[in-house]
């Protein structure tokens, strides 16, 4: 079996932006920290309303997966939408982060996903999978998201059925190809 050729310039190890952790100093790293960075100093957020690398496992084909989800965002004690990085294209991140918002949370569908490269990004909602806004300015600050809030849509969890959908998305999407 051949060993994986890292495709992450390494420099290091940097300190997480939220939870103070140490983690490895990469390109993307420091994309996914300015994110964070930027939805407390310019969008408002206290450190407390976002959770970082959330994860969700899925095992199709033989192929386990762990999808992360950079950030979750939660105003008035709910989680209301989700932030996925991924360099490139944003439209081939739409549909994976729809699936992640319909599922990570066990008591309801998160309603709305936001994708970006971190110079651009598009805000979705997850129920009609349509794209509300483009733009890194599109993402809801903190008082903008407790209005918002207050017209979103919270539906129950996916059926099993349905839920197994969004998981053989995530899997097909975020399987990793390369490297070798």
């Amino acid at each position: 079996m051949k060993t994986p050729k890292p495709h992450h310039l390494i420099y290091g190890t940097l300190k997480d932006y939220i939870t103070g952790e140490e983690l490895t100093d990469t390109d993307d790293e420091r994309i996914r920290q300015s994110l964070s960075r930027m939805m407390v100093e310019e969008k408002g957020y206290k450190k407390e309303n976002l959770q970082p690398r959330r994860k969700i496992e899925s095992l199709f084909t033989s192929n386990f997966v762990t999808s992360t989800i950079e950030l979750s965002v939660s105003r008035k004690n709910r989680e209301f939408m989700i932030i996925r990085y991924g360099p490139g294209s944003l439209v081939s991140r739409e549909r994976s982060a729809i699936a992640a918002a319909r599922i990570l949370n066990p008591e309801y569908r998160i309603p709305l996903a936001v994708v970006t490269n971190g110079r651009d990004a598009e805000l979705l909602d997850t129920r009609s999978s349509k794209i509300l806004a483009h733009g890194l300015e599109s993402i809801p600050d903190y008082n903008s998201a407790g209005k918002l809030i207050e017209k979103l849509e919270f539906l129950s969890p996916p059926t099993a059925i349905q839920k197994e959908r969004e998981l053989r998305i995530l899997n097909a999407f975020d399987l990793e190809r390369c490297c070798f």
